[in-house]
């Protein structure tokens, strides 16, 4: 299935590390009535399936021999996205120090992204959804017209970082993702950018639920 095929409506929030984007695409989801898809958490899952089982996480072909072989399940509810590796739900690791410092590596092996953007795909064939990531608008999702890119300061951007306990590093975050060969995170080019520096979730969320309206979205 490619992104033309998609059955149902998809709003697109991209943007870096920390800009915000997951809470305001949980926020917007609930509040229009859309399934939450979380591509990043698919991400971190894959990364620690990669490092549990001993695979280098800078060694694509190893990378790619696991991933052909892995059982990947995705399934939605009323929470959002849900994701098993081979039966197990790795959730209660995503947040791990060692995911958080090899998950930009992993996830700039292109096969491994072919798979999961496949699996990112197959969520809106019988849903309505609204996902959050780093390159939605660009290569997940190109022809939705809703799509919006959602960043901070860096400053702040750290200090939401350090406050959810997280300790990878923004700038080589942002680096990584930027520079990669593979689906680099950019702004689409009609997407709708906001700034959340200085603005509430329910502030975002209200931006872009105007901008939805005019868009045509009911």
């Amino acid at each position: 299935m490619n992104a033309r095929e998609s059955a149902h409506r998809v709003v697109a929030i991209d943007g870096p590390a920390a800009s915000g984007k997951s809470s305001v695409a949980r926020a917007l989801a609930k509040q229009i009535g859309f399934d939450y898809v979380n591509s990043g958490a698919m991400y971190r899952a894959m990364t620690w399936h990669i490092l549990n089982h001993g695979v280098p996480p800078g060694d694509a072909a190893a990378i790619i021999r696991l991933v052909e072989d892995t059982r990947i399940d995705c399934t939605l509810d009323r929470d959002g996205s849900h994701i098993l590796i081979d039966g197990t739900d790795p959730s209660p690791h995503l947040c791990e120090d060692q995911v958080n410092d090899n998950v930009s590596l992993v996830s700039s092996v292109p096969r491994l992204r072919e798979i999961l953007v496949e699996k990112m795909r197959g969520y809106a064939v019988d849903h309505d959804i609204v996902m959050e990531g780093r390159d939605i608008g660009s290569v997940v999702f190109p022809d939705t017209p809703y799509k919006f890119y959602i960043d901070a300061s860096p400053d702040v951007r750290l200090r939401r970082r350090q406050a959810q306990g997280l300790r990878d590093q923004i700038a080589a975050r942002d680096r990584a993702d930027s520079s990669r060969r593979a689906s680099p995170l950019i702004i689409a080019e009609d997407a709708h950018v906001i700034d959340s520096s200085n603005l509430t979730i329910e502030g975002v969320v209200g931006e872009i639920i105007g901008r939805l309206k005019l868009k045509g979205l009911r």
